[in-house]
């Protein structure tokens, strides 16, 4: 275990590298406020809620914490702001184990010009500059990595092979009635722990099932444009060539909002700023996010956050 002086030293040395990083790219650092009146729809996330009560809401105004920067960001975007990047505090509800804190560091950027593979190149990039030595690169598909683990494409596989397939390997799961539910226990038991074992992979064109904010490929719109890298079983960042038609926005944040309610989770109010955002006009471009703290720990040979945080959940 590194002590407090190393891990600091070492997270300095890494936003330093960041900032440099950006800076040689003409990428502009940018802040945007933690606080919001609306919220994610991803059923997958739970923000923390916090109240406002003072000048203006003597009643009470509820508010929440961000989990990502992302819909200020594009609303800096649509104002014309040209590539950014923000390294922010993030907060998730109900996320608290070896590589999970319920508050963490995200670096956040957007490539206007760019497309998810553009992305990737460049994140490959950052990441090799992160840790100091250039890395292997791979990318694979998301349908060829499952053909390649299982035998069989998740586009078109059924729930009786999914649950085969985690049956064999000695993986029971019960409530499990969605096709992507499937996907994800199989993707985070059986194909993830050995991603990236000797170098950065990233995977890419998911299921547009699974790919909120990402446009639909054009030669195939069961699939999205999305990519997440791996390093050493970790994932690290997830990436998108970004969705720009507001009403097929709007759509996919009630279809979430819908799925939230069949399993029992609170609807969360849609970002109205940011959808008009979208309907004044996103340039076309591609957006990551990526763990900081995840990255640190790897570079530093940890195999939990808490080597690399001076302050966790349960000292804060």
């Amino acid at each position: 275990m590194k002590s407090v002086r190393e891990k600091l030293l070492a997270r300095a040395n890494q936003l330093a590298t960041i900032r440099q990083f950006f800076l040689q790219r003409d990428v502009v650092e940018v802040c945007t406020p933690v606080l919001s009146q609306a919220a994610g729809t991803d059923p997958a996330i739970e923000p923390l809620q916090t109240c406002y009560t003072g000048p203006g809401h003597p009643s009470g105004l509820k508010l929440y914490l961000q989990t990502s920067p992302e819909f200020a960001m594009k609303r800096l975007l649509a104002m014309d702001s040209g590539p950014i990047y923000q390294i922010a505090q993030v907060f998730r509800d109900g996320e608290y184990g070896p590589r999970h804190n319920p508050e963490f560091t995200l670096l956040e950027w957007y490539r206007t010009g760019f497309d998810h593979h553009d992305l990737m190149d460049e994140v490959a990039e950052l990441v090799s500059a992160c840790l100091h030595r250039k890395l292997p690169v791979e990318k694979i598909s998301y349908v060829e990595l499952f053909r390649q683990a299982f035998g069989w494409s998740p586009l078109e596989a059924g729930i009786e092979e999914m649950e085969a397939a985690a049956l064999s390997r000695d993986i029971h799961a019960q409530g499990l009635n969605q096709r992507d539910q499937w996907l994800d226990l199989l993707m985070s038991m059986v194909i993830e722990p050995n991603l990236g074992e000797q170098g950065l992979v990233f995977v890419y064109d998911y299921p547009s099932s699974q790919a909120s904010l990402a446009r639909r490929n054009a030669d195939d719109p069961r699939v999205a444009s999305r990519f997440e890298l791996y390093y050493r079983g970790v994932e690290l960042a997830n990436g998108f060539h970004e969705l720009e038609d507001a009403a097929e926005q709007r759509k996919r944040f009630e279809e979430e909002n819908r799925q939230r309610r069949l399993r029992g989770q609170p609807p969360m109010p849609l970002d109205e700023n940011f959808l008009a955002a979208l309907e004044d006009g996103l340039p076309d471009c591609a957006g990551v996010a990526l763990g900081l703290d995840r990255l640190l720990m790897l570079q530093l040979g940890e195999t939990s956050l808490d080597g690399t945080l001076v302050f966790s959940l349960k000292n804060a």
